[in-house]
């Protein structure tokens, strides 16, 4: 467990982030090996298929992610103000939440699959492939459920390595599980989704048993959890803005692949895998704005504010050299990326222009996300919700309908950088008023440097 109150924050930030990056590294693999079995073995319909379930499936879990991303906050604040009862009942009633919530979406999911795919306008040619796949990983939520909220745990209490290693054991089972189920059984799309499921729930049970016998905090047990209304209701009341900011995220992604399913399958198969390559080369902003959440968190549940601008600072002076970085490589080797993930050179050409036009703005994502990093941090998280559907459904999906109505497909791609423009001037706006500051979970004095207190 890592104490962010002390030392170095740019130090303190780049070290915690680093295992949880190295981490999303292996979770993305996940998404990218998959891709590339399903392009390269089993064709550009299941690509195509897949990737229309992927925003299916975020809108099914992300209320619920939402919801335990709250909970982490607590987490972080009470272990930053060594409140370590409190700290253990957070993490019971987490467990107990997403348990009996699984099992709810796992039913809605097998339910309604059918009829939301062609709701989002999905080829009918595309639908039985696309439930296949669906209806697998719903089947399986509870696994990949108990197995995120254990990782998010040890990132709140400071241990963002443990987690790591987890990952990489279920990153390895699921490519194994992949080839066999695919080129071996002839599973197809379902032994795709299949693969992941059973790599996440041996990973998880793998987790707890361990944790069990090491850790300190943790020590999972059915017979002994408890259920805390008091904190579940701190959890709802700063989860519930980022669920639903979650939420309309994924109604925001699947409104977009109905604009974009309007093109065809290799449109949709290019979208497919440029989003997958997208979601890479957002990774160091992400896991660094993660970082700073945890590190935002520990420090206001200290009292320590002069911390958390240092951080703010620190974390995004990283992310712009590595964005500059991933520009310049999606400009120098996109095409080569896309021919990584299928062969079909109509998919490969559409799949490039998205790369050239989102990559040129991931400078402005990373500075968007970094700075909502404090607020999600700090506990605002409703500000953060407001700014992303703002974002989202005033401008992007707006901009891409219209757009594409004169551009086409390309149209589509460029409604992105323009929302992540808006988003980040609303975003700097609102870490100037210093609203933010008010919003913490454990209430203490906040201190200046010289450990004088300071009005807010």
């Amino acid at each position: 467990m890592r104490d962010l109150t002390i030392g170095h924050e740019g130090k303190q930030i780049f070290v915690f982030a680093l295992p949880m990056l190295l981490g999303n590294v292996f979770q993305q693999l996940y998404n990218i090996v998959d891709t590339i079995i399903i392009g390269q073995y089993i064709g550009k319909d299941a690509l195509a298929a897949a990737g229309a379930s992927f925003p299916v499936i975020f809108v099914l879990v992300s209320l619920v992610i939402g919801i335990t991303i709250g909970t982490n906050i607590i987490i972080a604040q009470y272990y930053g103000a060594k409140d370590i009862k409190n700290v253990k009942k957070a993490i019971d009633t987490t467990f107990i939440f997403l348990f009996f919530a699984s099992l709810i979406l796992t039913i809605l999911g097998l339910t309604l699959s059918e009829y939301v795919f062609r709701l989002i306008s999905l080829p009918e040619d595309l639908i039985p492939m696309a439930m296949q796949y669906f209806n697998v990983y719903a089947a399986g939520l509870i696994f990949m459920f108990m197995y995120n909220a254990t990782s998010a745990v040890l990132r709140g209490l400071g241990d963002s390595m443990t987690p790591l290693y987890f990952l990489i054991i279920s990153t390895i089972l699921n490519i194994i599980f992949d080839l066999v189920f695919v080129l071996v059984f002839n599973w197809g799309v379902s032994g795709v989704a299949f693969a992941t499921v059973l790599a996440q729930a041996i990973s998880f049970f793998m987790a707890i048993v361990y944790l069990n016998r090491t850790h300190k905090v943790i020590n999972f047990h059915l017979s002994g959890l408890t259920f805390d209304r008091g904190i579940f209701a701190k959890s709802i009341k700063i989860g519930v803005p980022s669920g639903l900011q979650h939420t309309f995220v994924a109604l925001g992604m699947m409104a977009l692949i109905s604009i974009v399913n309007a093109f065809g399958t290799a449109t949709i198969a290019a979208y497919t895998i440029a989003v997958r390559i997208d979601s890479f080369a957002a990774m160091p902003a992400m896991n660094l704005s993660r970082a700073l959440s945890t590190f935002v968190g520990q420090n206001i549940g200290a009292g320590k504010i002069p911390r958390v601008r240092k951080g703010l600072i620190y974390t995004l002076i990283m992310t712009s050299i590595i964005s500059i970085m991933v520009t310049l490589a999606a400009y120098l080797f996109g095409s080569e990326i896309m021919g990584i993930f299928t062969s079909d050179k109509e998919v490969i050409g559409i799949g490039h222009t998205y790369l050239i036009i989102v990559s040129s703005f991931y400078l402005v994502f990373s500075a968007m996300f970094v700075t909502n990093g404090v607020l999600r941090g700090a506990g605002d998280t409703l500000a953060s919700m407001f700014i992303t559907l703002l974002s989202l459904w005033v401008l992007r999906i707006p901009l891409s309908y219209l757009l594409s109505e004169s551009y086409g497909a390309t149209g589509i791609w460029w409604g992105i950088p323009i929302a992540w423009i808006f988003g980040l001037i609303a975003s700097l706006l609102y870490y100037r008023s210093g609203r933010w500051k008010s919003k913490a979970v454990v209430k203490q004095p906040l201190m200046n440097d010289k450990g004088n207190e300071i009005d807010i």
